[in-house]
């Protein structure tokens, strides 16, 4: 394990809390090197200021990574490249179905593209969202936790999203790229992307990843038996918990207790 490599890879769409202490807790404690990966895709959330926090939050606690900082803002180029890739292929074609299209031409309480653009010839414009084609077919894992997975993107989700309309990288197809140009062979997260794996699986291999990385999804901390603790959760804000007095190793046990 010491010589895998990991990441701890925050979006800084809001304060650290109590859940990023338990994700980093499993993180720095897998015995793997770390690499820390601003988030930062979502241009319309993001803020310089909570990338601040979160970078002053994570040396209070002790975090340390082995590697530079490195920001999805900066790779632009990177995706870009990416998705030439996959263009080569026949792969990736624009969309300019709206949520509301979507939901109307999906089953009932589902999300599901249906493949409308696949084949209506929008192009790559930078005015509609692009998509990867997911056909069907199975992506099986062996889950470091929860044991052995399988799941069918095409079932799932339908094409992937990759780049929405207003410019903006989605998370299915930044850190697909980013674990593979990174060299990212342990993934550790919460179980709720448990059901993101098999399509990043699929997009890593469509793009030339042989072996995907190891995965691992940790439970979540819930603020109630249906809800997990979220960025507007002050109570477990560490901002707020410092403020209170509280010291690094009790907010870090307190992370590894919530759990249990």
């Amino acid at each position: 394990m010491s010589m895998m490599l990991t990441r701890f890879a925050p979006a800084p769409t809001g304060w650290l809390h109590l859940g990023h202490v338990l994700n980093a807790e499993y993180v720095w404690s897998s015995g793997a090197r770390v690499l820390l990966r601003i988030e930062d895709h979502d241009r319309g959330r993001c803020r310089p200021e909570y990338e601040a926090g979160i970078l002053e939050d994570l040396e209070w606690l002790g975090y340390r990574a082995d590697f530079p900082l490195v920001r999805q803002s900066e790779r632009e180029q990177v995706y870009r490249d990416a998705v030439a890739r996959l263009a080569a292929r026949g792969l990736v074609y624009g969309c300019d179905c709206s949520r509301k299209t979507i939901e109307a031409e999906g089953r009932a309480g589902e999300l599901r593209y249906t493949g409308r653009c696949r084949d209506r010839g929008v192009g790559l414009r930078d005015d509609v969202g692009w998509r990867v084609r997911m056909e069907p077919g199975a992506e099986r894992f062996v889950d470091e936790r929860l044991g052995p997975q399988e799941q069918d993107p095409a079932t799932q989700c339908g094409d992937v999203l990759i780049r929405d309309r207003r410019g903006n990288w989605t998370y299915q197809f930044a850190a697909s790229v980013d674990d593979f140009d990174q060299g990212i062979d342990l993934v550790i997260r919460g179980e709720d992307l448990l059901a993101s794996t098999g399509r990043q699986i699929r997009i890593a291999r469509l793009l030339g990843r042989e072996r995907p990385p190891a995965f691992l999804h940790h439970r979540l901390l819930m603020k109630s038996p249906d809800q997990k603790l979220s960025k507007s959760d002050g109570a477990t804000g560490i901002r707020e918990l410092r403020a209170q007095g509280w010291t690094a190793d009790q907010v870090r046990t307190a992370a590894r207790q919530a759990e249990i």
